[in-house]
């Protein structure tokens, strides 16, 4: 029971929900960068939430299929097709043993996630199928999917009926421009008020850069330091700090002048300063962005960061309890 692929699209990699409880010892929690669209993706073909699926860059991937499957496909626009037949996104659909999988051209947002029934079923590693290439872990041997791989599949997905669908209203997207919210940080102060201001005032762009590991934004005015003496450990530059452990989402400027988001395959500490964090309600998004799309982010409390978690977790529950209801 497997897939075959026969072109990988664009950095195409398997991903879960990650491996965390690692990040101490320097290696991220990896796992789908919007978690949301591979939760929804695997409860439309009757999988559980974190089971293992394909992550598509852009580009899909065309793969062939040597037995009957579920399947959907979440998260950016990539409009998939069987045997050149289109079928909707966000939705469940059954694709028959010799069929073949493939793509349309992408009309919005930038990740995919393709949940097949029973999960793709390659050798966990540090318990999860999650690629994170650059310490070889997961995936295909630790690498993003290849011409001529064959991915096995795994059993026990809940039997679900063709054209189950996640409403539009439970689909959630960045936006143009996107807005990201951001819990101001321990180096807060390390910058200026009218910094500050302007940090939050400015619409950036996301860069070229935007990957896996974190997002750049360029096009905002360069962020000026409180002048201080560099402590005994940290670089010359004022955006350097003795080295610190980095949470997931956090902002990095360095030099103060492009502001960088650490994402999944992030690094777990460093030398540069951080101005903050996005929420992690909102981190699901930062996979959405194409490079170019304008941001702008938007200052937060603990306290409306906790309620946005709140709501994103509400959103979840929706669509379990919507799904539940047409499977009835």
């Amino acid at each position: 029971m497997s897939i075959k692929v026969i072109h990988p699209g664009l950095a195409t990699t398997i991903q879960d929900l990650g491996r965390p409880g690692y990040y101490h010892l320097g290696i991220p929690i990896s796992g789908a960068m919007d978690r949301l669209a591979l939760r929804s993706a695997n409860l439309l073909v009757g999988n559980d939430e974190g089971a293992a699926g394909l992550e598509s860059v852009f580009v899909g991937p065309e793969l062939e299929f040597t037995q009957d499957a579920m399947v959907a496909v979440c998260g950016a626009e990539l409009p998939p097709r069987v045997d050149g037949e289109p079928r909707e996104t966000w939705t469940a659909f059954p694709v028959k043993a010799g069929q073949v999988l493939s793509f349309d051209f992408l009309k919005g947002g930038a990740r995919a996630y393709i949940a097949i029934s029973g999960g793709i079923n390659t050798e966990p590693k540090l318990s999860s199928r999650s690629t994170y290439a650059i310490g070889a872990l997961g995936g295909v041997n630790g690498r993003a999917v290849q011409p001529g791989d064959t991915l096995p599949l795994g059993n026990g997905a809940k039997a679900v009926r063709e054209g189950l669908a996640v409403p539009q209203a439970l689909r959630r997207g960045p936006g143009n421009p996107a807005e990201l919210r951001v819990l101001p940080g321990l180096y807060w102060h390390r910058i200026t008020e009218q910094a500050q201001k302007d940090f939050f005032d400015d619409t950036w762009k996301v860069a070229n850069e935007a990957d896996r590991m974190g997002y750049r934004f360029q096009g905002g005015k360069p962020l000026e330091f409180v002048e201080r003496e560099q402590p005994f450990g940290a670089g010359a530059d004022p955006s350097n700090i003795t080295d610190a452990c980095y949470p997931y989402g956090s902002v990095q400027v360095p030099s103060g002048t492009e502001p960088i988001i650490l994402h999944r395959d992030a690094v777990s500490g460093g030398g540069y300063f951080m101005i903050g964090t996005v929420i992690s309600a909102d981190m699901d998004l930062i996979g959405q962005l194409q490079p170019h799309t304008p941001t702008n982010f938007v200052q937060v409390d603990m306290e409306e960061a906790l309620a946005a978690r709140q709501e994103r977790a509400a959103t979840l529950s929706a669509i379990r309890e919507t799904l539940a209801g047409q499977r009835a």
